[in-house]
């Protein structure tokens, strides 16, 4: 049962959320900074070659522009200082279409955008490498040591041997993260010192990337980022605009605003890549798993490689004596990939469930009990016991509330009116982890009331950091939460982890909570005394009539940690209509299902995994960057033609949390659940479909054509 007296664990509403709703939280480019001007790209019309020539004498004559900078002009970077993507204007060389290759600086948006468009730019063109269809066959070994072959005993074999087995090619496509608030910065030079204020999932991350690469130290640089409108990786990492909005303002010697337009995003800061995922099962006849082979080939950059991790559920999700985990991949002319929502996961755990379920099917098994059937006792990818696992509570609670026992397994059973109705299920999981965090405590006492401030360089991104952060310090010094500030976003806080990797609530509570218990601890050998019942810091500032008083936590995760493996789990559930004349689809239902250790917030946290699910809905049925294998360039570039789930689109979703008490992980047993709420989410749609129509599609996103 909850503790009444504890905030963490109870549904508070946001307590940034009047700033937000108000318009009074400051997004990146919501500062008043003085004498601002402006700044646009401009942009490489071809896919690969070498810039022969820029006229910008027109643009540079245009009213109000201060500055044009290309490669010819533009301060020696370092291009190995941690921005990703390139496209820092070192260089003519052009290695895909998009790639920044100038900006223009003006008085007024209007006029930069203006001039850009007067620039003549030619080139010497090179046939560029974009069609993934007639490259992937060329594709080889990655470079990263965690992308080598991982084989445990002999999955081929098994699989040529086996009775019943299961051989099929999953496709995802590329897709971009696009969130609410695109990537934008301001940079205000003060001296030798920068100021950003711009959008960081990792704070410290972009301080020290942006320092590299300008070629200055680390203390020169402060990011200012307390309030993030969505990135989904996009903003973990950081990318060229960052450091060109600071090379633009010290070349007109004032402060710029550069920010990215909708269009612009589709190849400026990364996209999930697109993936072919050959699975292979083979089974005994009761169900038990003799195999599995998941073979990934994907494409990186021309120069530059990321492959995310598709076999990483495949690996740890069923027990499994034979396993063969491969990647292949393929250089192209496109930016860079990078992360993405459930990097790997959500896309690897499309091709493992939709292959679990065609497994199913075969054995006429039903699907959660071949699941739960093939549950491991340890990590089958290191032999570690798990710090604590609830996939197979997550399924049966799952089953009961989703009413699974009244799906028929037989397809295209269900008929109501012109709609097929089908029911599908699909497992996820996403590694939990504490990463290195800094937090100070500030008590301030003001007569009979004790005030807190909670200071860390951590990110918000729209998840909920500020008020679980609130909770954990309010319930650590027992203070009411109204008398518990917090203040994250900025360098110049102690550094923190990032929000990526759902590492952030696990990273940034637990070294609140220690911070906590540091300052009590100190208080009380401040005060001289003894104590039969621990008091609290609040009492002490009272008792010891103290003013003011602060501690600093360097909290880094239990050492014991790294001898579990720790993940959280989760169930999906599918309702779907297919309409039997148009092939369109609906999600009439959802149910999600998460087992993530404690939870600081369900009201957040509930949140999270509906915007999870929301995604994978999209995934599934609709989102897709096309691009144009004559030239390079993506024509799906805006949301009229890049379509993502709207109301209308969205059914009735819930999200039901197991009760998880796992200390093993870290101290608080928060586990995260920003990337799980989208793991397994395409596949049960995928799945549902396939029980409505009797069609396994197993190319992404399942569209009306693909149906009919």
């Amino acid at each position: 049962m909850q503790d009444k007296n504890k905030l963490t664990g109870t549904p508070i509403s946001r307590i940034d959320g009047i700033a937000k709703v108000t318009g009074k939280a400051a997004y990146a480019t919501d500062y008043p900074v003085k004498n601002l001007a402006y700044a646009v790209l401009f942009k490489s019309t071809i896919a690969a070659g070498t810039i022969r020539t820029i006229d910008s004498a027109a643009a540079e004559k245009a009213p109000g522009v201060l500055a044009v900078i290309t490669h010819t002009n533009a301060p020696k970077l370092n291009v190995n200082g941690g921005i990703r993507g390139g496209a820092l204007l070192q260089s003519p060389e052009i290695e895909f279409y998009g790639q920044h290759i100038g900006m223009v600086v003006a008085e007024t948006f209007e006029q930069a955008r203006h001039a850009a468009h007067l620039i003549n730019v030619t080139y010497d063109r090179k046939e560029p490498k974009v069609d993934f269809e007639k490259l992937y066959k060329d594709a080889v070994l990655p470079k990263e040591k965690d992308k080598a072959d991982a084989v445990r005993g002999d999955a081929k074999a098994a699989l040529r041997e086996a009775t019943y087995k299961v051989e099929a090619v999953y496709e995802t496509p590329i897709e971009h993260h696009h969130p609410l608030e695109p990537h934008a910065t301001i940079a205000e030079w003060a001296g030798d010192r920068v100021t950003l204020y711009n959008s960081s999932q990792i704070v410290n991350g972009a301080q020290s990337a942006a320092a590299a690469t300008l070629n200055i130290k680390t203390e020169q640089v402060r990011i200012v980022s307390p309030y993030i409108g969505g990135g989904f990786g996009s903003k973990g990492g950081q990318w060229a605009n960052l450091v060109l909005t600071a090379v633009a303002a010290r070349q007109v010697n004032r402060p710029v605003k550069l920010a990215l337009t909708r269009q612009q995003m589709v190849n400026s800061v990364g996209m999930r890549q697109r993936n072919h995922q050959k699975v292979s099962l083979a089974a005994t006849k009761d169900g038990k798993l003799t195999a599995l082979a998941h073979e990934i080939t994907t494409h990186g950059a021309i120069k530059n490689e990321f492959v995310e991790p598709c076999g990483d559920c495949s690996k740890i999700m069923y027990a499994v004596p034979n396993s063969l985990i491969t990647y292949r991949a393929v250089p192209m002319n496109v930016i860079l990939p990078t992360y993405t929502r459930g990097p790997g996961k959500s896309t690897g755990s499309f091709a493992l469930e939709s292959a679990m379920d065609e497994l199913a099917y075969a054995l006429k098994m039903d699907p959660v009990e071949l699941r739960i059937k093939n549950e491991p006792d340890r990590d089958p990818s290191n032999g570690k016991p798990w710090s604590s696992r609830k996939a197979v509570d997550c399924l049966q609670v799952g089953a009961k509330a989703f009413g699974w026992e009244k799906r028929k397994a037989e397809p295209r059973q269900n008929q109501r009116g012109n709609f097929l109705i089908g029911y599908g299920v699909a497992s996820g999981t996403y590694p939990a982890h504490q990463r290195p965090t800094s937090a100070i405590v500030k008590l301030k006492r003001s007569g009979n009331e004790v005030l807190a401030t909670i200071e860390l360089a951590a990110a918000d991104l729209g998840t909920g950091t500020y008020t679980i952060l609130a909770q954990t310090a309010a319930d650590a010094l027992a203070l009411p939460i109204r008398h518990v500030k917090v203040l994250i976003g900025d360098s110049d806080l102690p550094p923190a982890a990032g929000s990526v990797g759902s590492v952030g609530a696990s990273s940034y509570a637990n070294a609140v909570n220690d911070a906590c218990q540091k300052i009590t601890d100190e208080l009380i050998a401040r005060s001289g005394k003894q104590f039969f019942v621990r008091p609290t810091a609040s009492q002490l500032m009272l008792s010891e009539k103290i003013t003011d008083f602060q501690t600093r936590i360097d909290a880094k995760p239990l050492e014991s940690a790294e001898e579990y493996s720790a993940h959280s789990f989760n169930a999906n559930f599918a309702e779907v209509a297919v309409n039997r004349f148009t092939g369109m689809v609906r999600v009439n239902r959802f149910l999600a299902v998460t087992g993530a250790g404690t939870i600081l917030n369900p009201k957040t946290a509930r949140s999270q995994i509906i915007g999870g699910t929301i995604w994978g809905i999209g995934m599934a049925l609709t989102e897709e960057s096309v691009l144009d294998p004559r030239y390079g360039n993506f024509v799906t570039r805006s949301f009229a033609d890049y379509h993502v789930p709207a109301n209308l689109d969205i059914g009735d979703l819930e999200a039901i949390f197991i009760r998880e008490d796992d200390q093993k992980a870290n101290t608080l047993g928060v586990k995260g659940i920003g990337e799980v709420g989208i793991v397994g989410v395409a596949a049960a749609v995928a799945n549902a479909i396939f029980n409505a129509t009797g069609k396994r599609v197993r190319e992404l996103p399942i569209t009306p054509d693909k149906l009919l």
